[in-house]
């Protein structure tokens, strides 16, 4: 079942809280080891939770509207139980003295909180390989990679584990797993819902969003979640919206946009004819089809790389094996900075110290204006395109939304760009833009590569800043003309 009708077997009393919970968790005992989802599991504390709640029901209490349904968190959201470990050495035995905002939310309306899953170290990363926990799994091909940066949580809802799950997307980190694992996967509007207690990759990029198996079980996730926070000062000061309300409600006058720039030849056979097929089905619904420009585009990738990597090295200087985090052995005559230096490189991964070291470079003196800097200004002008795009410009209409591909490419095997770490960079380039602007974005199924294997492609909605519950609605427009997100993974 999906969150949804999990949520309503709860509340009718067909089902128990607790003999859902007993399912998710055999079927993380049965499938954990094959696909390596989960990087923990709170057996008894979500049995707990789930006996809470059938007795608040016997004893006729109302409860959340998420109560007893099954939630797994990326274990970068901290819980003020078990261990926060970013998939990282030198975080792999902490325990967060508090629970994040978005976490609590779930909490409080009755998720039950069946474990954390895996990631890429610190969230850097889109493959889910990068781990000290090792890979993270395809359920449609398991010497594939989930994607990244979420790939734990992607695969725990496409594996039917969970109906719904959290991860955090920086750069592409939900809906690019989202669109190799054929469910939906939704970044919010930066500021909608809370960062706190969410351990920061990039601070100005960084947003929790939920992964499910349809775009109501996205809605409601959002809803429960969003809403203004007093602990993290960059989350909106606006009430929460109800985004289920109106969503099965056609948005009338539809004119949605594909940038040129997302027909680019390098896509792969099986993206460009998922975007095609995707603006038929919009078409046919009666949308207007435009094409759209977003020259700063191409300038994506390297603005990212550069303003991500630089809050990255500041975000991650608190790691230092003194106040937070895995110390290394003091030797004989070592002083303090030694201690440093080698508690960063024992603790830290391949790709995190890659990346800290070409932030800390961006930052340096003589070199912050021709990289840092100059990276915000592109930022500012791709934010620019895509309000262009919203807006209407050079006598195009405005745009709902805007239609592309969530990834160049499918999947790849398992350790297939592990020498060209650019190459995997290069597999967000229609994602980072989006957090570079601070907007909504939406991956949904958008059909198969032929096989063998037969690999998922996802397609992706960006809506205008705060236009969230809109953006919801053209992707379930899209949702109810399509059936693609009927097809999960053989066990």
């Amino acid at each position: 079942m999906n969150v949804l009708e999990t949520r309503d077997a709860v509340r009718l009393r067909q089902v128990s809280a607790v003999e859902i919970a007993r399912n998710a968790l055999d079927r993380v005992a049965s499938s954990n080891p094959d696909l390596n989802a989960f990087v923990q599991v709170f057996h008894e504390g979500a049995l707990e939770q789930a006996r809470a709640i059938d007795a608040r029901l016997a004893a006729g209490e109302s409860v959340g509207p998420l109560a007893g349904v099954p939630i797994a968190l990326k274990d970068n959201i901290a819980l003020a139980w078990g261990r926060t470990t970013c998939a990282s050495r030198i975080l792999e035995n902490y325990s967060s003295p508090f629970t994040a905002t978005s976490a609590q939310r779930l909490i409080d309306a009755g998720a039950i909180i069946i474990g954390k899953t895996n990631l890429d170290e610190f969230a850097m990363g889109s493959s889910t390989t990068h781990s000290i926990f090792g890979p993270t799994r395809n359920p449609y091909a398991r010497d594939h990679v989930v994607g990244g940066s979420s790939g734990g949580s992607a695969c725990a809802v496409a594996s039917g584990i969970v109906p719904g799950a959290l991860g955090s997307d920086t750069g592409g980190s939900i809906r690019q797993p989202a669109g190799f694992c054929n469910i939906v996967g939704f970044k919010p509007s930066y500021g909608l819902v809370s960062r706190y207690g969410l351990v920061a990759y990039a601070s100005s990029l960084d947003q929790i969003g939920p992964f499910a198996q349809t775009v109501a079980d996205a809605a409601l996730v959002t809803s429960v979640m969003a809403g203004v926070d007093p602990l993290d000062s960059t989350s909106a000061d606006a009430p929460a919206p109800d985004l289920l309300d109106g969503l099965d409600r056609p948005v009338t006058d539809l004119v949605i946009g594909v940038p040129r720039q997302a027909r680019s030849s390098a896509n792969h056979p099986a993206v460009a004819a998922a975007l095609e097929a995707a603006i038929g089905v919009y078409r046919r619904a009666g949308a207007e089809i435009i094409d759209v420009d977003l020259p700063h585009a191409s300038h994506g990738i390297a603005a990212y790389y550069l303003i991500a990597t630089a809050e990255a090295s500041s975000n991650l200087a608190r790691f230092d094996g003194v106040r937070y985090g895995r110390r290394a052995e003091l030797r004989p005559g070592e002083d303090l900075m030694a201690l440093y230096c080698r508690s960063r490189a024992e603790g830290f991964g391949e790709e995190v110290r890659r990346r800290i070291m070409l932030g800390t470079h961006a930052l340096s003196a003589g070199y912050a204006d021709a990289y840092y800097l100059t990276a915000l200004k592109v930022r500012r002008l791709i934010a620019r395109d895509f309000q262009r795009a919203f807006d209407g410009h050079g006598g195009s209409p405005a745009c709902h939304a805007l239609l592309m591909p969530s990834s160049p490419s499918p999947a790849w095997k398992i350790g297939e760009k592990a020498a060209d770490p650019v190459s995997e960079y290069l597999e967000d380039v229609y994602t980072v833009g989006v957090n570079l602007a601070g907007l909504p974005g939406l991956t949904m199924p958008g059909g198969f590569a032929e096989g063998p294997p037969a690999l998922p492609v996802g397609v992706q909605l960006v809506g205008p800043a705060m236009r969230d519950a809109q953006l919801l609605r053209i992707a379930r427009m899209f949702e109810q003309a399509t059936g693609h997100a009927g097809v999960r993974p053989r066990a």
